[in-house]
């Protein structure tokens, strides 16, 4: 059976997000807005795309529970899937696939997903033209993933090594193409581009702590013998890190704070 990658939901937010974190990073603006409206647009938690993405995630996401809690949720899973509206999911899916092809590029599908077999796997499950025996292996994998039991076929041994494989070629060609990048601010790229997946909560709880990390450190150098010019900008930037608290994130403070953690890098290094 021919898997379908444009119509797989959690493979196109992969994609978009890796697109997003390359236009980040290469200061492409003009894609990066385009990247994050159809992101917005299509993914939010009120779209049926965004309901179906959670449902993806709530496999891929969980690791080393019971056997039977994870044939109890891939069972739930499945069950919720079954209660969307497949004609409006179809629909959903060919206006996002549209909005790639023309706001963004058509080689973008092309994009390398490290996780991609999993996420075939789960489609293959949610897809009802599925053969049974595929569907029951497929979901027998999933199991085996989600919980601590560990399958003896070798074969799917063999699979998670060549995904381990294929990622680790991923990041190392992703670090070579970007290795000026701090680890903190990688990190924050990294809240900043999944924050779309659960409308900014876990972003806001890293700035929570991020911002605290960022404003000690400030104040810190600011008692420390610098030069009058370097004082009054760490002053200036503790007191807009202070006031970004009382305030909605922006895309404008994207910027800001990845200046701020190299800033604090540069403050403290021995160089």
């Amino acid at each position: 059976m021919k898997h379908n990658k444009k119509r797989n939901t959690a493979f196109a937010y992969e994609v978009l997000t890796r697109e997003l974190t390359k236009a980040i990073v290469d200061q492409n603006a003009l894609r990066k807005d385009k990247i994050i409206k159809i992101l917005k647009e299509h993914f939010s938690s009120r779209t049926i795309l965004g309901q179906e993405l959670r449902l993806y995630q709530a496999i891929l996401e969980t690791k080393n529970i019971d056997l039977k809690i994870a044939e109890r949720l891939l069972i739930e899973t499945k069950a919720a899937h079954g209660r969307l509206n497949e004609k409006e999911l179809f629909t959903a899916q060919s206006k996002l696939i549209a909005a790639v092809n023309k706001g963004i590029s058509k080689e973008v599908w092309g994009t390398f997903v490290p996780n991609f077999k999993s996420l075939a796997s789960i489609n293959s499950i949610f897809n009802i033209s599925t053969p049974v025996k595929k569907k029951v292996l497929f979901e027998q994998s999933l199991i085996d993933s989600m919980s601590s039991k560990r399958s003896s076929d070798n074969s799917s041994g063999d699979l998670r090594a060549l995904d381990n494989l294929a990622y680790n070629s991923f990041i190392k060609k992703f670090n070579s193409k970007y290795n000026g990048l701090l680890a903190e601010q990688k990190e924050f790229l990294n809240h900043y581009i999944t924050s779309f997946a659960d409308d900014g909560f876990e972003l806001r709880l890293y700035l929570n702590e991020e911002l605290s990390r960022l404003t000690a450190l400030l104040n810190k150098a600011a008692t420390t013998k610098h030069p009058e010019a370097i004082l009054r900008k760490t002053e200036e930037t503790v007191c807009y890190l202070e006031g970004f608290r009382k305030r909605d994130f922006t895309e404008g403070d994207l910027n800001k704070i990845l200046l701020t953690q190299e800033l604090t890098q540069e403050l403290f290094s021995n160089d």
